[in-house]
């Protein structure tokens, strides 16, 4: 068994454990009427999308997501929070140390031995949800676990939904396919993304992720019989049987979303098992990008 396929294997009870520290890092998670800013790299830039949509839907205050390298310079904010899973990614350190004094910075890390300690005001290190593959599994969903039980919008079925992602097949003729569209809603958007990227990482897959509404303006006319959309929370009315007409397989996201991406994660492993790759060492890629010079 592959690394990743035990780490996303222990989800359930990582999320547990993250949604019991949230009341202890209250104060370093955002206090409600701040204005936010949630940066990451890759996997982590999607889970910022994710709990800025959720946090901003929630009525708790303005809340931006970006890619730390993207991150606006003028722009002001009450806190900026960075995830970053190695504590070591370049744009992410430059980001914190450039914004800091000017905004409370909090970075949520797996390791505490790295710069990332010293880089922000306050920490939360998750290092129960640590990884050794380079694909990212339990770190993301536990980052964001922590995060929705903050805002108050974990639930204890999110946690049974992932146990049942788990154990459940996956759909006949799923593996088959060759090209994998993933779309959302809300705060489901960055989950569509992250499956995506899973999808391509660890299967070397053809995957695009877009919002639900945007689906049928345009990507669309790429599904055919070996076309697979995946739909992340409620579907928008009519979308399901438009797909069904174009001959794609239709996969309604029956459980709580985030344990939706974790039935994702295990397609992604299983497709890589069906063409003989290693999930665990995506092609060119590394546990964190540091830059030469940085």
């Amino acid at each position: 068994m592959s690394h990743v396929e035990n780490e996303l294997s222990s989800q359930p009870e990582c999320w547990k454990r993250a949604a019991e520290l949230a009341v202890r890092h209250k104060d370093a998670l955002s206090a409600p009427g701040e204005r936010v800013a949630v940066v990451g790299c890759g996997t982590s830039f999607f889970m910022a999308q994710a709990v800025a949509a959720l946090r901003e839907g929630a009525g708790l205050g303005e809340t931006d997501a970006f890619a730390a390298s993207e991150f606006p310079a003028g722009r002001s904010y009450d806190r900026v929070v960075a995830l970053t899973r190695s504590g070591t990614t370049t744009e992410v350190l430059e980001l914190l140390a450039a914004v800091r004094g000017r905004a409370r910075t909090t970075a949520i890390t797996a390791d505490p031995s790295t710069p990332v300690m010293q880089a922000a005001d306050d920490i939360v290190v998750l290092d129960f949800a640590d990884e050794e593959s380079v694909v990212q599994t339990r770190f993301a969903t536990t980052a964001l676990t922590l995060l929705r039980a903050h805002l108050g919008l974990h639930t204890e079925q999110a946690v049974a939904d992932a146990r049942t992602a788990l154990a459940e097949p996956l759909p006949e003729g799923l593996v088959g396919c060759t090209q994998f569209t993933f779309l959302g809603r809300g705060w489901t958007n960055g989950l569509a993304q992250e499956a995506a990227l899973k999808m391509r990482e660890a299967s070397l897959s053809w995957t695009e992720a877009y919002p639900a509404m945007e689906y049928r303006h345009g990507p669309i006319s790429i599904s055919t019989t070996t076309t697979a959309t995946w739909m992340f929370g409620q579907a928008p009315e009519g979308l399901a049987g438009q797909v069904a007409d174009t001959g794609a397989m239709w996969i309604e996201g029956r459980l709580d979303p985030l344990s939706e991406l974790v039935r994702a994660q295990r397609l992604a492993v299983a497709v890589a098992a069906a063409r003989g790759l290693d999930p665990d060492r995506p092609r060119h890629l590394t546990r964190s990008v540091i830059l030469d010079g940085a």
